[in-house]
């Protein structure tokens, strides 16, 4: 069976995407998957979160699809139940990573220093997701959190076609999350053929 690491390694980029309607979930998934971005990490930003991870796992059974923004216990039952697989949040915060490990449900917290990454650690987490990589210090911080810890990492927050390689080039890092090929405005106008050229585009561009 691959693992969820495997599987982000082999998609080196994950979408984040807010979606305010429920019924667009579909069509955007259509577009992902058949655009080579068979992936998705829908983000509880919007009330839509829950409802269009159910609709996108019913029509993309073999899709991988994470839930983000994710900041309490409620919202991880949310997120499993709407059949996510694996939760995503911004900041590191050890109840609600206790809470997705009592449902062995994993969990990819956001860390930007030495001493999260240590707590990370201390709770046996080994992925952790760099958040907000480009505030944060970008690719030479994580090439310094790398060369000190045995983790693999998920950066999301400033990357972007510019540097996305360079994320990528980095051992340590399995995929990059980002924003630029599911804009929230294309979402929202139904404007699914040029939000699948921004997909295609994507994927093209990796090493």
């Amino acid at each position: 069976m691959t693992t969820l690491n495997e599987k982000l390694q082999s998609l080196k980029v994950i979408p984040v995407i807010a979606i305010k309607d429920a019924n667009d979930a579909v069509p955007l998934g259509k577009v992902l998957v058949e655009n080579g971005m068979p992936c998705a990490e829908i983000t509880f930003r919007t009330p839509a979160a829950a409802q269009s991870i159910k609709n996108l796992r019913e029509a993309f059974p073999e899709m991988l699809i994470g839930a983000g923004t994710v900041l309490n216990s409620e919202t991880v039952d949310l997120a499993i139940d709407a059949g996510v697989d694996f939760i995503v949040s911004p900041g590191f915060n050890p109840t609600t990573v206790k809470y997705c490990q009592q449902r062995n449900m994993p969990i990819i917290p956001g860390v930007n220093n030495p001493s999260l990454v240590e707590q990370a650690m201390e709770m046996g987490l080994t992925t952790l997701k760099f958040f907000p990589a480009g505030p944060s210090g970008g690719v030479a911080m994580l090439k310094s959190l790398t060369a000190v810890y045995p983790v693999s990492f998920m950066p999301t927050g400033g990357v972007s076609p510019a540097n996305i390689n360079d994320y990528l080039d980095i051992n340590a890092v399995l995929a990059c999350g980002g924003t630029w090929m599911v804009p929230a405005d294309l979402i929202d106008n139904r404007e699914w053929a040029k939000i699948g050229e921004l997909v295609k585009e994507a994927v093209a561009a990796l090493k």
